[in-house]
């Protein structure tokens, strides 16, 4: 690892030209890029995330998955590689200054991998709805019985050394991103471990839990992911 080590964010985004200035405000200055991935917006997120700083990478398709992908490739281009990678979420629900205590474990050498945990933490009232709670509680805990991962949460807030993610040869394209993420660490040995964050309501309507449409989406795709690497 460099030292001091570099750390690249990668925030998946559609249509957030209100919260991303935000974001990218309370973001520690120890981080190199900010890589926000512009998933087919129709309002001015580029524009918005340019001027606040963030090198901004376009993806037509749709997905959050499909973003984060894209994001990754950008970073694969440049001559220097980061020594971890933070993923975040772009409507302003997560606290960017928690960063410092996500990295952490990583920087101790006792972690590959650092889930941002809201069941952990503290949410704000009206954050998180009925149905991701009971979502969180269902995965994770079918994820403990079925495979031994030992998680509470399946929080977009998240770090992981660069070259272990690479390794995990991520493919999702949607809703299912984040527990492939925890499933093919869980199997690949690397070694995680969860740290409170706080959770707040998000800026404008979330894409998944807002609509009837969304929330059963994610449900089905996390329920399938689990049973795919089961």
């Amino acid at each position: 690892m460099n030292y001091p080590p570099i750390i690249d964010v990668i925030i998946p985004a559609y249509n957030e030209e209100k919260s991303i200035p935000k974001v990218i405000a309370e973001i520690p200055k120890f981080v190199r890029y900010i890589v926000v991935a512009n998933n087919n917006s129709t309002d001015q997120t580029q524009l918005v995330a340019e001027t606040a700083g963030a090198k901004v990478v376009f993806e037509a398709q749709k997905g959050y998955g499909k973003a984060c992908l894209t994001a990754m490739d950008w970073i694969k281009n440049q001559e220097i590689q980061p020594d971890i990678v933070v993923f975040l979420d772009g409507d302003y629900s997560d606290y960017p200054e928690e960063m410092k205590d996500l990295v952490q474990p990583i920087l101790d050498g006792k972690a590959d991998m650092v889930i941002g945990s809201r069941a952990l933490g503290q949410r704000e009232s009206g954050s998180m709805t009925l149905p991701q709670v009971f979502g969180n509680w269902l995965a994770t805990t079918m994820m403990k019985y079925m495979q031994g991962a030992k998680f509470s949460d399946l929080g977009p807030f998240r770090a992981i050394v660069w070259r272990k993610l690479l390794d995990l040869n991520m493919v999702d394209q949607n809703f299912g991103w984040t527990i492939e993420m925890q499933i093919k660490a869980h199997k690949a040995g690397l070694r995680y471990t969860e740290v409170p964050v706080n959770y707040r309501k998000r800026i404008g309507v979330s894409k998944v839990s807002g609509t009837v449409k969304g929330v059963i989406g994610a449900g089905y795709k996390i329920i399938f992911t689990i049973f795919k690497y089961w």
